[in-house]
């Protein structure tokens, strides 16, 4: 698992218990999920197909900070899949975790289209 972004939780990143809002952390991993997948695939003509059962472990409050991590899983035809970890920065606790997230590239009209990316040019990529 590879470590990308972080973020700090602010005010306006809280739900009414005060802890982190689970709409916007899986805001944050959406977007860090799709330009994992646009590198990956070499275009930004990707849409999220699917994610697997989302499972909140532990919470996170003003002031934490946490990173998001992305492991690649396969490659298909038109799609590419990844699991996703959240954890605390400092702590290293897991928040968050999904077992799968796909994304599958789209031509101009919103169609599932062939990205011609193989499974070696991914693991070339991954070890650079």
């Amino acid at each position: 698992m590879k470590f990308y972004t972080r973020k700090l939780i602010k005010p306006g990143d809280l739900n009414a218990n005060n802890t982190l809002f689970g709409g916007a952390l899986l805001r944050w991993i959406d977007e860090e999920a799709g330009i994992y997948a646009m590198t990956k695939l070499n275009t930004q003509q990707v849409v999220t197909k699917y994610m697997s059962e989302i499972d909140f472990l532990k919470t996170a409050k003003q002031g934490d900070v946490i990173e998001i991590g992305l492991e690649f899983l396969n490659i298909g035809t038109s799609s590419i899949s990844f699991g996703c970890t959240v954890r605390n920065v400092f702590t290293k606790t897991s928040i968050i975790s999904i077992e799968k997230i796909v994304f599958v590239k789209v031509d101009t009209e919103g169609k599932p289209c062939a990205h011609n990316i193989s499974l070696d040019q991914i693991k070339e990529q991954s070890s650079k």
